[in-house]
């Protein structure tokens, strides 16, 4: 029997725990935001007023009940604060010219009361309403950045929804309702405008997908301009996009896109593989969908396997983990079907299929190896 002990986080990672939440990040931009549109110079003058009127009020109950003197004058000023934000104490005066300063201050501070809610109001409905309106921002940190909706888009969304990583999908579209529904957050804007793209949180994105939202050439176009935007904001973002012309795609390759995809030509080269060799199809639809059956995943492996071959690799998977190794990649390379001698080195990673996530985790690979018995541990990523 176990025991498990329980430790508290240290303060400085709760409280950026606490930064972190979605809910505070928005807060905080829309902070920033009421301050640039602030009229500064209002306020300025609202808590000189409140001084003055305090001052006022202070010497006039110090000359009607109090003693001459420094001391009774911070007192009354003390008093004349509390008192106007509700806090006052009544037996402090005693004469009916006390009293009716006491009223005016209550009066005032009801007055001031009601200025601070009103603004409070204001900044409440101000968020409220752009949130509704696709207005805001997101506040998520590793999610997915849609640029553009199409019917591809809409299809992806779906996928993202089932997907057991459960990722954080933020939509960048032009459009007066969200396409996507309500899980999805949306925001109204052009996703070339790096206003926009702040606003979707693209700096700590985890990927951005780019969709043309017609079949023009026009449309690639607009798509290089976005993928030149995201990577000027955040080139440290794995971007994909969905080209409509195949020669566009060495365009967007300049623009530096991770990875493009010609959905025409991926679709052609399906249907004729499936012509020749019947069932291919719908065995690649259940291997790139989610749900049930087998998915693709990533598999990070470490530096400690360099030398493994890649059969031993694949026993080990098949034996303990229902896993069967697709493709070793290196340096941006990817090895489908390697020869039996192929060995790891420094920085490969491996493409797996595999039942669920949660029975790779943790993922333990033994080296085949007489000197070195003990298991490692590989960390496990969804694949692209």
């Amino acid at each position: 029997m176990t025991t498990r002990v329980a430790r508290s986080l240290p303060v400085s990672t709760q409280v950026r725990a606490l930064f972190s939440s979605p809910v505070i990040r928005r807060v905080l931009w829309y902070s920033r935001r009421a301050q640039k549109s602030m009229d500064r110079r209002f306020f300025l003058s609202l808590v000189t007023g409140i001084l003055v009127f305090v001052a006022i009020a202070a010497v006039a109950v110090t000359l009607l009940e109090k003693p001459w003197t420094f001391d009774a004058f911070g007192n009354s000023f003390y008093w004349g604060v509390t008192t106007i934000f509700g806090q006052g104490d009544s037996a402090y005066i005693t004469s009916p010219g006390g009293w009716i300063v006491s009223w005016l201050l209550i009066l005032f501070g009801v007055a001031l009361l009601g200025t601070i809610t009103g603004a409070l109001v204001a900044f409440v409905i101000d968020f409220l309403l752009k949130e509704g309106q696709g207005m805001g921002a997101a506040g998520y940190a590793e999610h997915i950045v849609i640029c553009g909706w199409n019917a591809t888009a809409r299809d992806l969304v779906d996928e993202l929804k089932q997907d057991e990583y459960k990722a954080k999908i933020v939509l960048v579209h032009d459009a007066d309702r969200n396409p996507a529904g309500g899980e999805v957050y949306y925001v109204r804007g052009d996703a070339t405008h790096g206003e926009d793209l702040e606003r979707a949180g693209i700096s700590s994105a985890q990927a951005a997908i780019v969709f043309p939202s017609d079949g023009t050439d026009a449309a690639d176009m607009r798509s290089i301009l976005i993928v030149m935007a995201i990577e000027a904001m955040a080139p440290e973002v794995r971007t994909v996009v969905e080209v409509n012309n195949p020669r566009h795609e060495v365009h967007l390759k300049r623009a530096n896109a991770d990875e493009v995809l010609v959905t025409s030509q991926l679709a052609s080269h399906l249907l004729a593989r499936s012509a020749l060799y019947p069932g291919l199809s719908s065995l690649v639809t259940d291997i790139v969908s989610g749900g049930e059956g087998a998915e693709l995943y990533r598999v990070s492996l470490p530096e400690e396997y360099c030398g493994l071959t890649v059969d031993a690799l694949s026993a080990t998977l098949r034996r303990e983990h229902r896993a069967t190794l697709l493709s070793v990649n290196r340096g941006g390379h990817t090895f489908a079907n390697p020869p039996a001698d192929f060995e790891l080195s420094e920085g490969d990673d491996a493409v797996v299929l595999a039942e669920s996530l949660t029975l790779l985790a943790p993922l333990r690979l033994e080296r085949i190896d007489l000197a070195m018995t003990a298991p490692r541990t590989a960390a496990i990523v969804p694949s692209a």
